[in-house]
């Protein structure tokens, strides 16, 4: 165990050891409700993930596969290597690590995309229909201008939609919204508390 811990903590196996920890962090929030998979990264992330190949999956789900190919690619190759260099040589080895193992991730991580994507269009939300002036009731911890979901019942199985609503608007769990309006760029609909929109 110890041998795992030495190898864990130091550089440069630590920095992917942080990042795999902050993707536990996340995914245990997300399971517990405090989060929700659509809050990872916005437009700019995706982008800079879909010029690296690494697009067409949520960015939560990509950053996930990252971190962990490049912490196990970091591990065996420190565990490994490092051992037998000491001095000066042994920071320049823990970068070559580090880039090798960002490249090794890269390239796995692509591999792994490719089943997933073909996953993620089966089952990506069908096109946008106008829902304007449906009823719908808030299932995250609130909803704001930056993140919110809402079900909407659509006279089928229902419908799990990313909503926004403008401050002072703040609807909490379990509060009736309507909608409003839909933005095609974000795939996100403008939502009122109900209690407002009657008023």
């Amino acid at each position: 165990m110890s041998a795992f811990l030495t190898t864990v903590l130091t550089f440069p196996t630590v920095l992917w050891s942080v990042l795999l920890a902050a993707c536990g962090a996340y995914w245990a929030l997300t399971a517990a409700g405090l989060l929700h998979s659509g809050d990872d990264g916005g437009v700019e992330d995706a982008g800079v993930l879909a010029r690296a190949g690494l697009g067409g999956v949520p960015a939560s789900v990509v950053l996930t596969a990252l971190t962990l190919s490049g912490w196990l690619a970091s591990y065996f190759a420190h565990l490994l290597l490092l051992p037998a260099v000491s001095g000066s040589a042994r920071a320049l080895v823990g970068l070559a690590v580090l880039l090798g193992s960002l490249a090794v991730a890269t390239a796995v991580t692509r591999a792994l995309l490719r089943p997933l994507r073909a996953v993620a269009a089966r089952v990506s939300p069908p096109a946008a229909r106008p829902l304007a002036g449906r009823v719908g009731t808030v299932t995250s911890p609130h909803v704001d201008e930056t993140s919110g979901r809402a079900a909407v019942e659509d006279g089928g199985a229902g419908l799990i939609l990313e909503v926004r609503a403008q401050p002072p608007d703040r609807p909490r769990r379990g509060d009736r919204i309507v909608i409003l309006s839909h933005d095609r760029a974000t795939n996100t609909y403008a939502v009122t508390s109900e209690d407002r929109f009657d008023a």
